[in-house]
């Protein structure tokens, strides 16, 4: 019984329906080489995979001058899609588009859909939203706290606190970000990794961790500028639950098995 314990989340899931299709009530824009490649306030939301949803734009909100068709098609559960690049100028993204037909899902007949990553950017109204579309099912909040929280590597103390920012976001363990006044800074080691959060925003800062000679990269993180919603984060310093040892109210937690492990 305790072993079919302990593979139960200590936090909640992100989970839709696959192929779940919803309206998306935010004007969305998409941009590449400094041209608007699409602006609509009529995108649908379709869930692809469980996690998080594509956003898919009736061609009619789509720049279809910018288009390129490349005569072939590719089949998927939610129907036939037409395969269309992008022409900037000279820039070019090939086969980053699918426009789908008449015998695709209710509601999604003449949208199409871009590989989020072929685009140099995306709005959500005003706001740059980064990696894919942020879920509506989801929610991240960020918490000012007086849990006591300790972090170890190897037996060694990277770090404790008694005024963290929790960080509580559906489908991933509870984040502990902490002030850089209680992180032992001489055990990081300054990494050029950068991340994206839909969340969060862009991370500012990354570090490996050294431990008795050895480096451990790419532990811990930090947002000079995070989204509006998740300023009390601005500043501070998380490490991967996944790959360090955290005590918290003196309980030691178990690791967390996720993507990051």
């Amino acid at each position: 019984m305790a072993a079919q314990e302990d593979k139960v989340p200590d936090y909640p899931k992100a989970i839709a329906l696959v192929d779940r299709i919803e309206p998306v009530p935010r004007r969305i824009r998409a941009f590449l080489a400094g041209e608007r490649v699409l602006d609509t306030t009529r995108a649908q939301y379709v869930w692809e995979w469980p996690f998080y949803p594509q956003y898919y734009i009736p061609i009619a909100d789509v720049n279809r001058s910018l288009l390129i068709d490349e005569q072939r098609t590719e089949e998927s559960r939610r129907g036939t899609a037409r395969l269309h690049g992008l022409r900037v100028g000279e820039t070019v993204r090939r086969a980053c588009g699918s426009w789908y037909g008449d015998d695709a899902l209710p509601g999604l007949a003449d949208t199409i859909r871009f590989d989020w990553a072929d685009m140099d950017s995306w709005f959500e109204e005003d706001e740059e939203v980064f990696v894919h579309p942020r879920n509506p099912y989801a929610r991240v909040d960020a918490l000012r706290s007086t849990r006591s929280v300790r972090v170890e590597l190897d037996g060694v103390v990277l770090a404790e606190s008694t005024s963290p920012v929790l960080v509580f976001e559906t489908g991933l363990p509870t984040r502990y970000y902490l002030n850089r006044t209680d992180v032992n800074v001489s055990h990081l080691v300054p990494s050029a990794t950068t991340t994206a959060c839909p969340y969060k925003g862009r991370t500012s800062d990354y570090w490996s961790v050294r431990v008795d000679g050895t480096v451990h990269p790419d532990l811990a993180w930090s947002y000079a500028f995070p989204t509006a919603a998740l300023l009390p984060i601005a500043g501070l310093i998380a490490f991967y639950n996944e790959k360090v040892d955290l005590v918290v109210d003196g309980e030691r937690l178990s690791r967390p098995k996720t993507h990051f492990s």
